[in-house]
């Protein structure tokens, strides 16, 4: 069996392949896979041994190299370890001999270095920090040494076979040949000449580098010195302005209840000083930057500089960006803070939240076992174990949209409305960030079950959730700020499984509406996919496109999450995006990732006759300007693959929090219990709380019957409330789910809507259920019928009167 040539071996390189080895005098020579490497020479039965098995080992260093015949050559370090090998061809062999010489002579010398080591470091100088610079001075200069060696040792190989080379040409001359075999003879001989004498003059230019790096290792030692020094310098200013801050910040929290003009002043203080994210910087004025690259639907290239040489337009562009009076300083502060940082008007003692949760334990579970174990079962007697799940449900999922709710602060504070328009497409990318490692599924909410977030001492904001259906399941949300913003959105959920992954598409929109300017948002989800469902590692991505639309202005902001492809060269997870104005002329380029930041340019000229897409349609030319950074993740917290890879915010989610209603996500029992890590007494609490649910529901709609039900509504199978209620827990809820009764062999359908309008779960339903704290509505804007709230909760709060609300737990 023939073996594919190996590639002649460079300085340093890992060589492996087979060789013959002798054994004994019964087997003979057997063949063995052999792998050199740091100058050590390990040999295994088979290529998968190498894992596990090495069935020999010997050190190059103290080596002897012997060759026997054209394919046999021997390795003994003395006595004690002899290998006889012999290779498939000579030249195989002439690969291996030139492969050990070389990791030999690379072996010897880091043996030598190893042994003066200790004289290198104990060098008289400055200090330690001197002498740390001077190690990696001299262990530069010692690989620059080593590589000239290699280089040395490749040249003496060279002068050894050309050598050889002469003695058979010579020996080849004395053979009597023809004239033109002789002169044939002749010129390889000149050649093999020129070649040693290139190869000795190839030596010599390296020699000479390493005595001019030498020469100037001392500049090079002064220089760093010179850089390190300041570097000490900055830190010890850095720490003495860490610690003013520190005292001031002790000062101000101590101090009584300060004006509106002192809200802040360390901030107040130091005036406008711009920081890296603003949209506009003034400072940067030759600087341009091709904003995003590769995009399918237009192309970005810098713009011309004479756009920042005129003072006019720099000034008109920076009216624009909302740059005036010296907001852009408090704008920059407030995006560069953590999500959690008090910023609250008064002095008001702010709760310190928790930062950590009980690590997940490692519980096993087989998803084929549980499918085994259900064959035969009435479906709606399936429990779906939380072995799937993360301790959150998905009403405090749906509050985590607000943790980076200061780009909706900076959007409120902004003059321009296409500005603003970028901090609300920047939010919109950032409610994506936390899911990139949330593999687990949260907990379905209950019907009534609610969410209150109250982060007004703190952020400013105070947002309420309510689960307003549970078949489709839908959730309605409402969050007020006092800065002038309020956000609101329904989301009922449908998904569809296609055996290797889930695609899950959220119905319903999204509505922000900014105070002072009356500029009201709407835009929708993208499709979320978690792949490898039942086979492999889970992993989620984000794909589809999103219109953000201003409904005053008519501005609009297209984004595009482009699906991961592994034949794309494009960045994984990438978001693009174009704010154009009522006109559709384009105002601003995003760019960025949906799990790490975004960013935006300013548009100076846009064109067509950029190269064609793959429709064959010119693609549009936008000349930019350098692109600012509007939003970037904070990074997770210590520890976070241990718990669940939850945020900051998410940590502090199902905290307990005395005075929130009954219904909160936070008493959830079997919630509670998985958090601690109790799982076998959550998945009986879980299973105790579906019962519940749909005995409740039973009632519900019984007592809808016996009032008396709508002439024109099609009354529904009991079982099917408990059908629809197992599936609607389950991970793997399908798009259409049939079930078959076995006496009747009558089939029903739960079908999913596909609509873009929520499906129709109003008070019209079949057991007449009404939401708590929210009312069904016609949006006015977008003419979709929603939930809105109505108000009534933050009062029964503060009078701590809950008496209307279920029992749902």
């Amino acid at each position: 069996m023939s073996e594919p040539k190996a590639p002649t071996p460079a300085p340093g390189d890992t060589y492996k392949g087979w060789l013959f080895k002798w054994t004994n005098y019964i087997k003979g020579y057997q063949r063995r896979w052999f792998v050199l490497s740091n100058g050590l020479l390990s040999y295994y039965r088979t290529q998968a041994e190498m894992g596990h098995t090495c069935r020999g080992t010997i050190n190059l260093a103290t080596a002897n190299i012997a060759v026997e015949d054209s394919c046999n050559f021997v390795i003994s370090n003395g006595g004690t370890q002899t290998y006889h090998l012999k290779a498939s061809s000579e030249v195989e062999r002439q690969r291996w001999i030139t492969a050990l010489e070389l990791a030999k002579a690379k072996a010897f010398r880091m043996q030598a270095e190893s042994d003066d080591s200790g004289d290198d470091s104990t060098s008289p100088g400055g200090g330690q920090g001197s002498g740390s610079r001077n190690s990696e001075v001299q262990s530069t200069l010692r690989t620059l040494g080593s590589k000239v060696e290699d280089l040395s040792t490749c040249n003496d190989l060279i002068a050894k076979h050309g050598s050889a080379l002469q003695r058979s040409l010579s020996e080849l001359e004395g053979v009597r040949l023809g004239g033109e075999t002789s002169e044939k003879i002749r010129q390889v001989t000149e050649r093999a000449t020129l070649f040693r004498i290139t190869s000795n003059a190839m030596i010599n230019a390296c020699r000479d580098f390493l005595a001019l790096a030498q020469a100037h290792s001392k500049r090079w030692q002064k220089a760093l010195q010179a850089e390190r020094e300041q570097r000490v310098r900055l830190e010890e200013t850095l720490e003495q302005l860490a610690k003013q801050h520190n005292h001031l910040e002790r000062a101000f929290r101590g101090a009584t209840v300060l004006p509106s003009s002192q809200s802040n002043p360390a901030i107040d203080s130091k005036g406008p000083v711009p920081v890296k994210g603003d949209v506009s910087d003034e400072d940067e004025e030759n600087e341009f930057f091709d904003a995003c690259e590769d995009v399918q639907e237009f192309i970005t290239v810098p713009a011309d500089p004479k756009y920042h040489r005129s003072g006019s337009n720099v000034s008109g562009i920076s009216s624009e960006l909302g740059m005036d009076d010296g907001t852009t300083s408090l704008d920059e502060q407030s995006l560069g803070s953590n999500p959690e940082s008090p910023q609250s008007r008064e002095v008001v003692p702010v709760r310190k939240r928790r930062s950590r949760i009980p690590d997940k334990p490692n519980y096993s579970l087989n998803l084929w076992s549980i499918m085994k174990n259900c064959i035969g079962k009435e479906l709606s007697k399936i429990p779906m174990p939380v072995n799937f799940n993360e301790p959150l449900s998905m009403l405090q999922r749906l509050s985590e949209d607000l943790e980076y709710y200061e780009l909706l602060d900076r959007g409120a504070k902004c003059q321009s409305s296409l500005e603003q328009m970028c901090y609300v497409a920047a939010f919109t990318v950032s409610s994506y960030s936390t899911t990139v490692h949330r593999t687990g599924k949260p907990f379905n909410p209950l019907l009534g079950e609610t969410f209150e977030l109250d982060r007004v001492q703190e952020s400013g904001y105070r947002s309420l959730c309510e689960q307003v259906s549970h078949h489709p399941p839908a959730a309605a949300h409402h969050a007020i700020s006092e800065r002038g913003w309020t956000l609101r959105q329904e989301i009922a959920l449908a998904s569809k499984f296609r055996g290797k992954y889930l695609s899950i598409m959220p119905l319903g929109s999204i509505h922000c509406i900014f105070e002072k300017s009356n500029n009201h948002y709407t835009w929708k989800k993208v499709t979320t996919t978690v792949h490898n469902i039942i086979v492999g590692k889970l992993w989620i991505d984000q794909s589809g496109e999103i219109d953000v639309v201003n409904h005053r202005t008519g501005d609009r902001c297209h984004l595009k999450f482009a699906p991961y492809s592994y034949f794309s060269r494009d960045v994984a997870r990438k978001v693009t995006g174009v704010v154009t104005d009522k006109d559709g002329k384009a105002h601003y380029v995003l760019s960025g990732t949906w799990d790490e930041k975004m960013e935006c340019s300013r548009v100076m000229q846009s064109s067509r006759g950029g190269e064609n897409g793959t429709d064959g349609r010119q693609k549009t030319v936008y000349q930019t300007l350098k692109a600012k950074e509007l939003w970037r993740k904070t990074p997770l917290p210590e520890g976070a693959e241990n718990m669940y890879y939850f945020s900051t915010l998410a940590l502090t989610l199902n905290e307990p929090e005395e005075g929130v209603a009954p219904t909160d996500s936070r008493r959830r029992p079997d919630q509670r219990l998985m958090e601690q890590g109790r799982w076998e007494e959550a998945n009986a609490e879980k299973q105790r709380l579906e019962e519940k649910q749909r005995t409740v529901r039973r009632e519900r709609e019984r007592e809808a019957n016996h009032n008396g039900s709508p002439a024109e509504e099609v009354k529904e199978p009991a079982d099917k409330a408990l059908i629809e209620d197992s599936i609607s827990d389950s991970p793997l809820k399908t798009e259409e789910v049939e079930i078959a009764s076995e006496p009747s062999e009558t089939t029903y359908k739960t079908e999913t809507l596909h609509g873009s309008h929520p499906p129709a779960y109003s008070s019209g339903h079949q057991d007449n259920y009404k939401p708590m704290w929210f009312e069904r509505q016609v949006d006015p804007r977008t003419g979709e019928p929603t939930h809105i709230y109505r108000g009534g909760y933050w009062e029964a709060k503060e009078q701590g009167n809950w008496d209307s609300c279920p029992d749902i737990f």
